[in-house]
């Protein structure tokens, strides 16, 4: 249930707390508003451009060490950007840089839990000193919240924080836990930064780069808490769900940002983008175009307003009456992906006939934050879990491993697939075999240093390399592969974790049918379910998925047909249950069940499939809902 209690309070709006902003002028909060979205109006005052001299300032974290693997991006809210972050020389001493890459607002969280362990709960107010710049070098106005996840129920808390002058940049910022508000230990308790009002955007100076440094958490009496910089960030309770929404599409690496596509529109009006060249070359077969997107009915779709094949609108859906494909829109509904297969549909191969610029549309008011294009890669779920315990680090073309174990090399059989937890100054990772007995070898490098083999699938701090993938390179036999696995980047990097196990592909899923009614929630082992609709019933044909949003202590779901005629039968277990049989794909709070998988238990016949089905884990759980979809294999 937190998870629908953080997006209530995304959606619902934010309550205020205190504010305290030290290290500017005397009038430096003068200009201050308690609404922080309002516009800021940039200092021109000459008294005020001479930048304020570092100061040392005793802090729990200062940055000095390097360490910064207890910040996470934040990536829920519908205006996000991706980011990039990294430990710079910034206003005389180390901090932490936040580089805005797509235009929208950055969030960074900080875990607050693993820095303090049991002190947490001494927290009662939360200084650190926020700093921004542009590649210019303007001074520009900007504001932005801190906000707080507070307490065992994770309830959300906002103060907001600005830098308004030259002279006060960087700018102490304050948060305060009022009554009601602590932290508790143990809770999985963080906090996370916005910079949510950018005047240099607005000016059209570009993004401007935040920089955090001197975070101190103080107790009551005001005095210095001492924080662990060396843990990971650890993910609480709903964090995860909240993250990126990738249900119902597929990964985009190496992407092109469209520069410039930010657009809105009425129901049923159309405003777009011209192409560049650099989208042009993207735009190949296997690729997709990414749009971010708010939308008053959730639908967007494109419009190719010049096509030589004519006006033509693609992943419209049903929505115009046409019956076409519909785009692929996340169950958020903030992100839509349409495919280069889904215009070449409709306008052709030759994406110089597609005409100068491309449009969206929706059937209700709407506006696009962002546009990307780059290639389909798939969304990973790991079922057969082994942890490795691998933390490591190094600078650009550097590399640094860990031993294999036991465990890990009993894992790496065909079908599965390395997942590793990462930063990079370029978002780019990869594996060395470094002692394969074929050689000194890179996996998943892709085309960075010039060779043109595979990539690793890299997305959301998270890559991919695949057990086919090492064995093209190093052979199938795994002892030949040496007794490490190194890791490599073309950019500083660091590695926090790294898991192995089977690799279950989430599907791409469009034409969405709600199952109206589908909440259930049962212990350990134990079933519950919903009676099919008609509608459910008539969706449910081959390439079809059902999607169901779930929570489970163990994060395992799958289904049960307990009124089938093939007999009572688990669909999607795996081998939890012992049987060996196919599993589900669980990925980031969303459990997929192909039609074929169901197919293969109970027969083609979906009349004699029941008249439910019901879901079960090998832990308590809960299902928020259930959709049924088309995957690109039914298209």
């Amino acid at each position: 249930m937190k998870t629908k209690k953080f997006l209530a309070c995304l959606l619902a709006g934010t309550m205020a707390l205190s504010l305290v902003a030290c290290g500017g002028d005397a009038d430096t909060d003068a200009n201050a508003t308690t609404d922080s979205s309002a516009p800021v109006a940039e200092s021109t005052t000459p008294e005020s451009t001479t930048p304020a001299a570092p100061t040392v300032v005793e802090a729990s974290i200062d940055f000095e060490d390097g360490n910064m693997g207890f910040v996470a991006p934040f990536m829920v809210p519908a205006d996000a950007a991706e980011v990039e972050m990294s430990i710079v020389d910034f206003n005389g001493s180390k901090a932490l840089q936040v580089k805005n890459l797509t235009g929208k607002v950055p969030y960074v969280a900080v875990d607050a839990t693993s820095l303090l362990g049991a002190d947490v709960a001494k927290v009662a107010t939360i200084e650190m000193t926020l700093g921004v710049s542009y590649e210019d070098g303007s001074f520009n106005a900007v504001s932005g919240e801190i906000f707080a996840w507070s307490g065992a129920d994770l309830v959300e808390t906002t103060d907001a924080w600005s830098v308004y002058l030259e002279s006060a940049n960087p700018k102490t910022a304050v948060a305060t836990l009022s009554a009601g508000e602590e932290f508790v230990a143990d809770a999985g308790n963080i906090f996370y930064i916005n910079l949510k009002t950018d005047n240099g955007l607005d000016a059209g100076k570009g993004n401007a780069t935040l920089y955090i440094d001197n975070i101190r958490f103080l107790d009551a009496s005001g005095n210095l808490l001492t924080a662990d910089s060396s843990v990971a960030f650890v993910a609480p309770d709903g964090f995860e769900n909240t993250g990126k929404d990738l249900s119902n599409l597929c990964a985009v690496t190496g992407a092109v940002n469209w520069e410039g596509f930010a657009v809105t529109g009425g129901a049923w009006s159309q405003n777009g983008v011209a192409f560049t060249e650099e989208v042009l070359a993207a735009l190949v077969p296997g690729s997709v175009i990414e749009i971010e997107y708010t939308s008053t009915t959730g639908n967007i779709w494109a419009v190719m307003n010049e096509s030589a094949a004519g006006w033509m609108r693609v992943g419209v859906g049903n929505c115009d009456g046409s019956g076409t494909t519909a785009s692929y829109m996340n169950n958020s509904r903030n992100i839509a992906q349409i495919t280069y297969e889904q215009i070449a549909s409709m306008c052709g191969e030759d994406v110089s006939t597609w005409g100068s610029m491309m449009q969206c549309e929706s059937d209700g008011d709407w506006e696009v934050f962002s546009v990307k294009v780059g290639q389909a890669a798939p969304v990973y779920a790991l079922s057969n879990v082994v942890e490795w315990d691998y933390a490591t680090s190094g600078g650009g073309w550097a590399q640094n491993g860990v031993a294999f174990t036991e465990e890990v090399l009993a894992a790496l059989v065909p079908g599965s697939v390395i997942e590793i937890t990462y930063s990079s100054d370029t978002g780019n990772l990869w594996a060395v075999m470094n002692e394969s007995a074929a050689g000194w070898m890179r996996v998943g490098v892709g085309n960075i240093d010039g060779s043109g083999s595979s990539a690793a699938v890299c997305y959301d701090g998270k890559c991919y390399i695949t057990f086919e993938q090492i064995a093209e390179k190093c052979g199938e036999d795994v002892s030949t592969w040496g007794s490490m696995m190194q890791c490599e980047s073309d950019g500083n990097w660091e590695v926090y974790g790294v898991r192995v196990g089977t690799a279950n592909e989430m599907k791409m899923v469009n034409n969405v049918v709600n199952w109206e009614g589908y909440t259930a929630s049962a212990g350990g082992w134990a079933q519950a379910g919903v009676a099919f609709t008609d509608e459910v019933l008539a969706a449910l044909v081959p390439g079809s998925v059902i999607n169901i949003a779930y929570t489970s202590d163990t994060g395992n779901m799958w289904i049960v047909m307990n009124e089938s005629a093939a007999g009572w039968m688990r669909v999607g277990v795996g081998n939890v249950d012992g049987s060996g049989s196919s599993s589900s794909a669980c990925n980031n709070g969303i459990c997929q069940v192909t039609y074929e998988q169901i197919v293969e238990k109970c027969g083609e016949d979906v009349s004699t499939w029941g008249s439910m089905m019901q879901c079960e884990s090998d832990g308590n759980w809960e299902v928020f809902s259930v959709t049924v979809g088309q995957s690109p294999v039914a298209e």
